[in-house]
């Protein structure tokens, strides 16, 4: 199996690099953090790395829309040729809230027809812990997984398509809450595009790595003490890390 690379993007107001890199790392790759601005000026070759991470965050502020300024960046810099030519060689990418609003406004997730992350149906800013299915789809990040507790903290969550059943004919639609907080159609949470390979997602798995991040840990702790049960030490979100650098690792 070999050593899978991973590059986290860090910088103009992204703020959860950290966690995403750590996610990557107990997964199992070999991790790099660089500031965007490095591989805008062409300092970085995407297709040095198997998987690239967009972490959450207000890129740019927020300014002209969740994502919008960071994705302009990209495509005026005409590296969005270069993610499209990451993913046919087989490259993954995970989109984490400012993340997948960044790959949505690209263009590169869903990859089909037009999609949107617009305002929740609420007009407010979401955080909290929210459950998730975790349907059967193309994701290679969710395979073996049936649901997701993850925390959301997002204004701009609300995910509109025109060709949303289209995207649920395909496989495409890789989690779904239970209880819609955003208004998303169908209740999605996370797409992937065609390949199966890049993920999109509002909830934020970096931040569910460990058992003792859930916001019940110590009530749960007493119950499977109670029951003489071992605590486990893994949060949900690990799970969607180690998936794709076991994957990247085997090919």
């Amino acid at each position: 199996m070999r050593k899978v690379k991973a590059l986290v993007l860090s910088g103009y107001g992204i703020n959860c690099e950290g966690e995403m890199a750590h996610g990557a790392l107990l997964g199992g790759a070999e991790v790099t953090t660089v500031h965007a601005k490095a591989w805008l000026l062409g300092k970085i070759n995407l297709l040095d790395y198997q998987f690239l991470l967009f972490p959450g965050g207000f890129s740019f502020g927020d300014e002209l829309g969740a994502g919008k300024a960071f994705a302009n960046r990209i495509s005026f810099s005409g590296l969005k040729d270069e993610l499209l030519a990451f993913i046919e060689k087989g490259g993954c990418i995970l989109g984490v809230c400012n993340g997948f609003q960044i790959l949505v406004k690209l263009g590169i997730l869903p990859g089909m027809g037009s999609a949107a992350l617009i305002k929740n149906e609420k007009g407010r800013f979401e955080s909290r812990w929210v459950h998730q299915n975790v349907p059967p789809s193309k994701s290679i990040f969710t395979q073996g997984l049936t649901e997701l507790y993850l925390p959301i903290r997002h204004g701009e969550g609300n995910f509109v398509a025109r060709n949303h059943k289209l995207l649920q004919k395909n496989g495409q639609i890789a989690l779904q809450y239970t209880e819609n907080p955003n208004g998303s159609i169908l209740s999605i949470s996370g797409v992937s595009d065609p390949t199966g390979r890049v993920l999109g997602m509002m909830p934020h798995p970096e931040a569910a790595l460990f058992f003792t991040q859930r916001p019940e840990w110590i009530r749960e702790k007493e119950k499977m003490k109670r029951s003489n049960l071992p605590l486990p030490k893994e949060g949900p979100g690990l799970a969607l890390f180690k998936n794709a650098i076991n994957y990247l690792g085997q090919l």
